[in-house]
């Protein structure tokens, strides 16, 4: 099963649905992403919000307090190393923008169709909320 989540998959959508149905999008209507799966057991992957605002400074260190905030609310990142399981792929996290996530294993049970890739957190909490999140993506370039 491997072999069919290897290659680059673009972000198609993403959305957060809670236990009372309530369902939001945490990175807004448009997010962009880019997920790769590599043939020798690594994943990277990068979601950000539409429209992002650009820092004031050119500094690649520089930006004020607020930049920082809105430019890290506005983005997630990680990878690591990664294994196929029947019905789900585990993300063992070596880095990430989120400091909590190092170290950590980031389940994703899967679905595939034909070009798209649907992954599914389980429940965990976002904006104080127990929900999953669902991101579907679609293969950069046919197999």
């Amino acid at each position: 099963m491997q072999s069919a989540l290897i290659g680059t998959w673009r972000l198609v959508a993403m959305e957060s649905r809670a236990a009372d149905g309530q369902i939001s999008r945490p990175f807004g209507e448009n997010p962009t992403g880019l997920l790769i799966y590599s043939a020798d057991g690594f994943m990277a992957v990068s979601v950000m919000g539409a429209g992002r605002e650009h820092f004031t400074s050119g500094d690649l260190r520089g930006g004020t307090p607020e930049e920082k905030a809105g430019a890290v609310g506005s983005y997630l990142s990680y990878s690591g190393s990664y294994d196929v399981l029947p019905d789900r792929v585990v993300h063992h996290v070596e880095v990430s923008l989120l400091p909590n996530w190092c170290g950590t294993r980031q389940e994703r049970f899967f679905e595939l169709h034909d070009d798209r890739l649907v992954l599914r957190t389980p429940q965990m909490v976002m904006a104080g909320l127990e929900c999953t999140t669902v991101l579907t993506w679609r293969r950069a370039r046919p197999a």
